[in-house]
């Protein structure tokens, strides 16, 4: 049986266009645009609910209120601030290499939304089901990598280029540990497609690989750590560090080019949770409520859990960071993936 994707549940647009004479291939082509159209306002309306809810938490981790003026709860305060970014002035160097200096943003903006083709938000809700779907995601995920580094070379600025060399220096090295203890997932699920791994943790919570895998708990928090250094997040935004860089990669741009970096980090935050309920929660996974309901509510807990460790721990020195990543997180990663490669070989479950 064909399995069901998210662009058959749009069949009446179809069937629209087909009635106004439209043919292949521009059928496909306006069929997908109208998919893309639809997932960047999905994501938009995350990212912004994403930054009040982050501003909410850290005001009450820090005993405040927070937003609390414009709207219930200071709610549409973050859509005013992102109107403003879109009208204020693009104000640009002068000896900027124009051509980098452009596209950055543009790169992070478009890796940052290319991941959700393969993420599947419930039983069906998936734009293409690609059987090297998790190999998909780790391989579009990387041009943020180049992304940030053009943003600091094109800037003409030895701080912005200072964040961007960090900034690749630290990807590559949590890339190592987060592919290692997302290879212990795909070992016992015997599969890439983000599908299939869901599937295969259907049933009882204690299916989910979280709890099934050999030192499944270990894989998960070896994971949560490299992602969470692949989002720049605290401890681990050090090509962010203001106190060094002052802004870091994205200290010349303004207006929409920030935004767009800035959006991009709250969607990366999103995807690297996503990720995380998929290989480790069972995904879509649940009983009585929707699949769509169950995925974004496991999502938004692992978010939060991002948000709370942003606003609990300090900040590494570089040195410290490059040293845990090579030290400590790499050989427990491998060595995870070593243990749980032996007891699938060995047919051990739990």
């Amino acid at each position: 049986m064909e399995r069901l994707e998210l662009k058959h549940i749009f069949s009446w647009l179809h069937d629209l266009l087909v009635s106004t004479g439209l043919g292949e291939p521009w059928l496909s082509v306006v069929t997908y645009l109208m998919l893309g159209a639809m997932m960047f306002g999905a994501l938009s309306v995350i990212a912004l609910f994403l930054v009040w809810w982050e501003r909410k938490i850290s005001a009450h981790v820090q005993q405040r209120f927070g937003p609390m003026r414009n709207g219930w709860h200071g709610w549409y305060q973050t859509i005013m601030d992102a109107i403003k970014l879109l009208q204020k002035e693009d104000v640009r160097v002068t000896n900027r290499d124009k051509f980098v200096f452009f596209w950055a943003p543009v790169i992070c903006f478009v890796a940052a939304f290319l991941a959700y083709i393969v993420i599947p938000f419930g039983d069906g809700l998936i734009v293409a089901d690609f059987n090297i779907g998790i190999l998909y995601i780790m391989a579009v995920t990387t041009f943020t990598i180049i992304s940030l580094l053009m943003a600091g070379w094109g800037s003409n600025n030895k701080y912005a280029l200072l964040g961007g060399m960090r900034s690749a220096a630290q990807m590559v090295s949590y890339e190592i540990p987060m592919v290692a203890s997302i290879l212990v997932v795909i070992v016992y699920s015997g599969s890439l497609s983000m599908v299939d791994i869901v599937e295969s943790q259907s049933g009882m919570i204690f299916n989910w690989f979280i709890f099934k895998l050999p030192f499944g708990p270990i894989a998960f928090i070896t994971y949560i750590i490299a992602a969470t250094a692949e989002a720049n997040r605290v401890p681990f935004d050090l090509p962010e560090a203001e106190h060094e860089l002052v802004a870091g990669f994205n200290i010349e741009y303004s207006g929409m080019k920030f935004a767009m970096f800035f959006l991009a980090e709250f969607v990366n935050m999103f995807t690297v949770s996503a990720i995380a309920v998929t290989l480790f929660f069972g995904g879509w996974n649940g009983w009585l409520l929707p699949s769509w309901l169950w995925f974004l509510g496991k999502t938004l807990l692992v978010v939060l859990l991002l948000m709370l460790f942003r606003w609990s721990y300090p900040r590494l020195r570089v040195d410290q960071l490059m040293e845990f990543a090579w030290k400590f997180l790499v050989p427990l990663t491998f060595a995870n993936l070593l243990v749980g490669a032996a007891f699938k070989y060995l047919g051990w479950y739990w």
